[in-house]
């Protein structure tokens, strides 16, 4: 049976070349996708203007990574991949550093879709190589496709709407997709990792075969510009730089990729991990403690001027985050939206502005804080009110006469007076207090676990699970390494966790795996909360289906205002500059693009400085 569907297939596919022939021939090709705009590059660029392209080749930068890694199978929905695997493999298209909604051809070098945005074809560039010097073929990236959709459920669930991949002409590859009218899918589709069939279907170097499906250390085989080195399992891992790369001369990799070494070294501790960057064991420190910026750079290297504090805020330009305390709404104790208010009424944001921030941080009130266009503003009017009015009945009706607010407590006065609230709140929801204990009408006090991914948030989550106790709150904080985090976020095994979505300048299919029904219990998911509302769910579509980009905001907003109205965070807050310290070693071009540090693509080892400041081992 199989033979003769084959059989049948082959006839078919026969009959139909002439046909794709044809279509192939009037298909408009474009160098990039792109959402609503002009791409800032015309076809046939010579390189970014981001990059300095004639940056020297040479020397070592060493990153540091919390945790560990147990895989260099970047494929598996379980495991802890190696950081900097996006070295080795590549994707069909690839961003620009000075542009928010565009990606260019790099495996693909060109992009054509129907207006109607019902598929997408890639036609591949001629010159894309493995590193064993096979070309990327059609075959490659139907088969990465096709096995990353069956075996991880998170990329299945982000490609739902590809029906079908196929090459339809030599070196074509086209994505069928169920819909129409959804303009960020080809976008989406570009950015698909490709891997080498032939080596994954191969054997290692001791006759065994390999399996796709199986977590691996063994050295992968990629396309991009570095390959492994060496590394130490769960410790360190270096990449060296592809001397022959394939895309050395492409026009999105003149300039970057400049370091012949790139090493990474794991710690356990984050105060560990600071010590060995105050001890020159690597190059590189992204702070994320305000008290640490402000008091903890008083040590050699820093006053010679060979380590160097810098703001960046290029590095949060195009994207919008939301961190917080996330419920776990698949617990029966969080479903009224009156507990999770009454929570945010015992965080109290300006006491720890006071003595843990040093005033560095903002409160967040938004899913999209730093995207202005995108966030909820004032009262909804014009296409907003309209989409809202569209679906009334499946929305909180205060979204339409009141702003979202998050309680304040400048003083012990107001912050009475919001613990006052959340209790109010609490009664309303079936729960009294009883002496120190807030219970529910069976007696059983109302108490949950924070479950922490190290002991950085301790200090916050510790202040309030102070005010909890304050309205009879038993909440307790659990501190727990990377991996076991990581494990039981993915199995939603926790009551409460401090987490973060984060926000692209164009928000789309990815707003599913975050806030849809259908990632609700999908494990692994990024649907933190569990949120699973039918209204949320319509309002997701409008901003996938929008038709211009007036109508994304429109949609967008909405989106964020019923996000909040819902109460499924308590919102924590967010510094939108990067503090960065850094061994001074390395140089960049004058102008750092407008939406990334670009560290350490476009940046090199400048040998000058390097000798002034020690050179790294």
């Amino acid at each position: 049976m199989k033979a003769a569907l084959a059989l049948t297939a082959a006839l078919m596919i026969a009959a139909f070349v002439p046909a794709q022939q044809s279509l192939a021939q009037e298909r408009l090709w474009h160098h990039a996708t792109s959402l609503g705009v002009e791409p800032k590059y015309p076809e046939g660029f010579a390189h970014f203007d981001h990059v300095n392209p004639d940056a020297p080749k040479g020397g070592l930068v060493r990153l540091a990574a919390t945790g560990g890694f147990d895989t260099f199978n970047p494929a598996l929905p379980q495991g802890e991949p190696a950081d900097g695997l996006g070295l080795i493999y590549e994707t069909l298209t690839t961003p620009s550093f000075d542009e928010n909604l565009v990606d260019y051809g790099l495996l693909a070098d060109a992009i054509s879709y129907p207006d109607d945005y019902s598929s997408v074809t890639f036609r591949l560039n001629p010159d894309a190589r493995w590193h064993d010097g096979d070309p990327v073929t059609a075959e490659d990236v139907i088969w990465s496709f096709e096995t990353i959709v069956e075996i991880n459920p998170n990329q299945a669930q982000y490609y739902a709407n590809v029906t079908g991949v196929e090459e339809t002409a030599p070196g074509e590859v086209t994505f069928t997709f169920d819909q129409a009218g959804n303009r960020e899918l080809p976008k989406i589709v570009g950015q698909l990792l490709v891997l080498p069939k032939h080596w994954w279907e191969g054997t290692d170097a001791k006759g065994n075969k390999r399996d796709i499906r199986r977590s691996t250390l063994e050295p992968p085989l990629g396309s991009g510009p570095y390959r492994i080195r060496n590394f130490e399992a769960g410790r360190s891992i270096t990449y060296e730089r592809v001397s022959d790369y394939w895309g050395l001369d492409h026009p999105t990799q003149i300039g970057a990729n400049n370091f012949d070494e790139i090493r990474y070294e794991y710690y356990l501790d984050t105060t560990v991990q600071f010590e060995a960057f105050k001890g020159d064991q690597f190059d590189w420190w992204l702070e994320n403690t305000a008290r640490r910026w402000a008091t903890g750079y008083d040590f050699p290297a820093v006053r010679e001027n060979r380590v160097i504090k810098e703001l960046f805020p290029q590095q949060y330009n195009g994207s919008g985050v939301l961190f917080g305390f996330i419920p776990n709404l698949r617990q029966q104790r969080f479903q009224d939206s009156r507990v999770r208010e009454a929570l945010n009424y015992a965080f109290n944001f300006e006491e720890l502005s006071r003595t843990l921030f040093y005033g560095q941080y903002d409160r967040i009130d938004s899913y999209f804080f730093g995207l202005d266009d995108l966030r909820w503003k004032g009262l909804p009017e014009g296409e907003e009110l309209e989409i809202l009015e569209s679906v009334r009945d499946l929305v909180p009706p205060e979204v339409f006469t009141e702003e979202y607010k998050n309680p304040a407590s400048e003083d012990a006065r107001a912050l009475r007076e919001n613990l006052r609230t959340a209790l109010s709140l609490l009664t309303e929801a079936g729960y009294r207090l009883e002496g120190t204990q807030l219970v529910d009408a069976n007696g059983q006090q109302l108490a949950f676990e924070i479950l922490l991914n190290g002991p950085v948030i301790e200090p916050v989550a510790s202040s309030f699970r102070d005010h909890l106790a304050q309205i009879g709150i038993a909440a307790t904080i659990r501190v727990v390494d990377s991996p076991q985090y990581i494990n039981r976020v993915r199995s939603f095994d926790f009551d409460m966790i401090y987490s973060a979505w984060a926000q692209s300048a164009s928000p789309g299919n990815e707003q599913r795996y975050f806030f849809g029904s259908v990632s609700a219990n999908e494990e692994g998911s990024s649907n933190y909360a569990g949120i699973a509302d039918p209204g949320i769910d319509a309002l997701i579509d409008k901003v996938i289906f929008a038709d211009d980009r007036e109508t994304l905001e429109a949609a967008t907003r909405a989106l964020d205002r019923v996000l909040m109205a819902h109460h499924f965070v308590v919102p924590s807050y967010t510094l939108r500059t990067a503090r960065i310290a850094r061994w001074d070693r390395f140089s960049h071009p004058p102008t750092l693009p407008e939406y990334s540090i670009g560290f350490p693509t476009i940046w090199w080892y400048d040998e000058e400085k390097a000798a002034r400041t020690g050179v790294a081992r």
